[in-house]
């Protein structure tokens, strides 16, 4: 028994140094105990100064044209065929999908044969009225009639043209709605198109209630594209939506891209960084310094005396990929610490090091 008490003794002993002795690998992957916490943490700090600059909104999306449109058939029907598919390309006045023209040309011929017939009449009462057995209401009203059945034939031959669709220009098929044997209604949409000949490019991004507010229509910003990643291309705020989207809670920013060379495709990414005229007063302090953010909101650890450690709330205002912009919670800080918060906790004992 004595020797079995010892040797568990001798064990927590054991458990408890490596406890207090753990080890860990700092960023260059140097070995550092982790200290007691009863011990000053080695910490490096900085000083805050507030630095004013133009506010910077960084938003992504996907490329689209200007000239997008639902193509659809003027008239209801049995559609006979659909000569594209979905991503093809398109040219100006390229023939895209038709319709059934058995009732088409019916109607046509039935319009055709009322205008012949209303002719025929308008001709003979004109002849009876020179003779004066028509009156003239008899030689107005068969005017009248000749008059309308002219407008039936125009429009039932207008119907005719429009049982086709017909590419707007040079570009591409983004969606299909239609296959042949399908029946369709008066402007049921068939097909959706662009146009890219124009070069009308722009970057559809979404943006939160507070982003919408900062941007302002002909503001500039800078795009890049995944699939250009050495390339970056100008562009300016052309529409800024004035509802917000109720499936996202998102507003919709429009970006249109300067005239441009390079082989661009609808729903291509892109990322965005629009410079906004609003300045803002903020402190940009090293992403690593803040800790557990969430949304708007973060902690950091200052301290007054660089003897003990503070945690303070701060709320973000935005993040430029290296430093993190905070616009709020600092103003009574003395110094920020910027490295060993992993291992504080508020108010612990502190070491400064170079």
């Amino acid at each position: 028994m004595k020797r079995i008490r010892i040797f568990v003794l001798s064990s927590l002993a054991i458990i408890a140094t490596l406890a207090t002795m753990q080890a860990c690998s700092d960023s260059k992957g140097n070995t550092r105990t982790i200290p007691s916490r009863s011990e000053p943490v080695p910490v490096k700090v900085m000083a805050l100064e507030k630095n004013t600059a133009a506010t910077a909104v960084i938003a992504s999306g996907q490329l689209s044209t200007e000239d997008e449109s639902i193509l659809a058939f003027k008239i209801g029907g049995v559609v006979s065929r659909v000569l594209v598919k979905e991503g093809d390309a398109v040219k100006k006045g390229q023939l895209l999908a038709t319709l059934d023209q058995t009732e088409i040309d019916a109607t046509v011929a039935q319009a055709r044969h009322g205008f012949e017939k209303a002719q025929r009449d308008y001709e003979r009462t004109s002849h009876l009225y020179t003779d004066s057995v028509a009156t003239l209401e008899q030689w107005q009203n068969a005017q009248t009639a000749l008059d309308v059945a002219r407008e039936q034939l125009a429009a039932a031959r207008f119907n005719k043209s429009h049982a086709e669709i017909h590419a707007a220009g040079n570009g591409y098929v983004l969606s299909k709605f239609i296959h042949p044997g399908q029946v369709v209604g008066v402007g049921e949409r068939a097909l959706q198109c662009n146009v890219t000949s124009s070069g009308n490019w722009i970057l559809k991004v979404s943006v939160s209630d507070k982003q919408w507010a900062l941007l302002t229509v002909g503001e500039k910003a800078t795009i890049t594209i995944d699939a250009f990643p050495d390339q970056s291309f100008p562009a300016v705020i052309s529409r800024k939506s004035e509802t917000v989207d109720r499936q996202t809670g998102t507003f919709t920013v429009e970006l249109r891209l300067e005239a441009t060379r390079a082989r661009l495709a609808t729903g291509m990414f892109g990322s965005a960084k629009i410079q906004s005229a609003q300045t803002n007063t903020f402190w940009s302090v090293p992403y690593e310094s803040v800790l557990d953010a969430s949304g708007d909101e973060g902690f950091v650890f200052v301290t007054h005396d660089d003897k003990t450690a503070h945690k303070q709330r701060v709320t973000v205002a935005s993040f430029d990929g290296e430093h993190i912009n905070i616009r709020g919670g600092l103003e009574d800080a003395g110094k920020l610490i910027i490295s060993g918060s992993a291992y504080l906790s508020d108010n612990s004992p502190i070491t400064i090091i170079p």
